[in-house]
């Protein structure tokens, strides 16, 4: 009887369902060269050519255009680089990319792992009930849920017993700042396990753990790991036009995985798919807290790009903000541009001193955000950043020139969903305003009234 020989199980803990380039690896060049000598770990080239073409097996990127050939000091001629994915390190033809081979981790889950004590609303455990099914049938499942129905809690008995089974469970988002608003809320309600926290900079990057919050451009870096993989906010930005995310998924999971998408605004593509048959989806139409979503008014503002080069804020907009300064009402003012919302904050710190921005390139949006909550700021100036994953209290929204081609049926939807979230508060005002109303703008109230019609008719609304 052969003896296999022995593994480091911390090599094993670190590269277990990985795809990871040497620099990723803090283990010595001896120990890798070993483990691939005795079959535990296996190596390929990050680039690969074939037909006068290239490909690059961690991004999925076939795009020529996006390769760019130079002369290796490493390999010492020639090589060609991907620049698609050159932000998480350098993959080459003489690059390789490793990833474990040999024996499983083996992860112990107590009996009571789940420590949420909330209930499910009526709709949200039907929805429960098919996502747990799903998992279990190792299926593809939509959840189409308004926003702030409690999609989160929906998948927590999924979790469960995905755990239970033994299964490594991932949810990914395309934003940073869902991830950050997510994985709190998993570690209270499964505070038995670790749950791993994944985004640009994290500190987590280097651990095995059952359950994983991810942002879905973290996923480049995985492959075959995952039994379950849940897609949240599936419509947002950059997931919804970046087909490389789309193949970091597709990789990070194991072929006989579940696939649950969850979103409040499926892509036309996914509605479809769903009326044909072709996607098994469940609707939740209505809230938690069993109220009406608010629908949003439109409301003329003239020509506001003029008005701000002017250095005025149109008065429509002005009395709106100055009543939720005088009633102290916390508010978020959505903006199609980072130029232009630079442009104005002067203009709207003489209603208020404290008034303060927030876009993508903001390092501390979280702190931003955190102030509003806690009532230290009244209002923030943002972009289409926090569309999505922000549940304050009483918050009110109005969108400043809505008609603009950013905001798309689905954005406003999303924006609109920040109001009236909560049992205390779950009513609220959101107003686009507008130079002119766009297809968009009808289409976001359209869907709204449709889902509080369709919440009616099943009799999921205390009215």
């Amino acid at each position: 009887m052969s003896i296999s020989p022995p593994y480091s199980p911390k090599l094993q803990n670190h590269l277990t369902g990985k795809h990871l380039l040497a620099f990723e690896i803090p283990f010595s060049q001896e120990l890798l060269a070993e483990h691939l000598k005795n079959g535990y770990v296996s190596e390929t080239c990050g680039v690969q050519s074939g037909n006068g073409s290239y490909h690059c097996v961690r991004c999925g990127n076939k795009e020529q255009t996006l390769f760019y050939t130079f002369p290796c000091k490493i390999c010492k001629q020639d090589c060609t680089y991907c620049r698609s994915c050159i932000m998480m390190g350098r993959v080459s033809e003489c690059a390789m990319l490793y990833r474990w081979t040999g024996p499983s981790i083996r992860f112990t889950i107590p009996d009571n792992v789940m420590r949420w004590a909330g209930t499910l609303s009526e709709g949200q455990q039907n929805a429960s009930d098919c996502v747990v099914e799903a998992v279990k049938g190792k299926d593809e499942f939509l959840v189409w849920a308004v926003c702030g129905a409690g999609k989160t809690e929906v998948l927590f008995p999924a979790i469960e017993a995905a755990l239970h089974s033994g299964k490594r469970i991932c949810l990914a988002t395309p934003r940073t700042d869902v991830v950050l608003e997510l994985s709190p809320r998993l570690k209270k309600a499964f505070p038995a396990i670790e749950v791993t926290t994944l985004f640009a900079g994290s500190a987590d990057r280097h651990g095995f753990s059952p359950l994983t919050v991810s942002t879905t451009h973290q996923l480049f870096r995985f492959i075959e790991a995952f039994d379950v993989i849940i897609v949240d906010e599936v419509d947002a930005f950059p997931y919804s036009i970046d087909e490389s995310l789309h193949y970091a998924v597709n990789k990070s999971k194991k072929v006989s995985a579940a696939t649950i998408y969850l979103t409040a605004t499926p892509s036309k593509r996914m509605q479809r798919l769903y009326r044909s048959g072709k996607l098994k989806a469940f609707i939740i139409p209505a809230r938690y807290h069993r109220q009406p979503i608010p629908v949003p008014e439109m409301k003329w503002s003239g020509n506001w790009q003029k008005q701000f080069l002017q250095k005025n804020i149109p008065l429509a907009i002005n009395g709106w903000v100055s009543e939720r300064l005088k009633r102290n009402i916390p508010f978020l003012l959505f903006f199609p541009s980072i130029q232009v919302m630079e442009q104005v904050i002067p203009l709207f710190q003489k209603l208020s001193p404290k008034l303060s921005i927030v876009h993508s390139r903001h390092p501390d949006r979280k702190e931003k955000v955190m102030a509003l909550r806690n009532g230290m700021v009244p209002g923030l100036l943002t972009t289409t950043i926090l569309e999505r994953g922000v549940t304050i209290e009483r918050l009110e929204v109005a969108v400043i020139g809505a008609e603009h081609e950013v905001f798309s049926d689905s954005a406003l939807v999303q924006i609109a969903g920040r109001v009236g979230r909560s049992f205390a508060n779950p009513a609220g005002t959101i107003t686009f305003f507008h130079y002119g109303k766009s297809k968009a703008m009808v289409e976001a109230i359209r869907h709204i009234q449709m889902m509080n019609k369709d919440a009616r008719k099943r009799g999921l609304l205390d009215e």
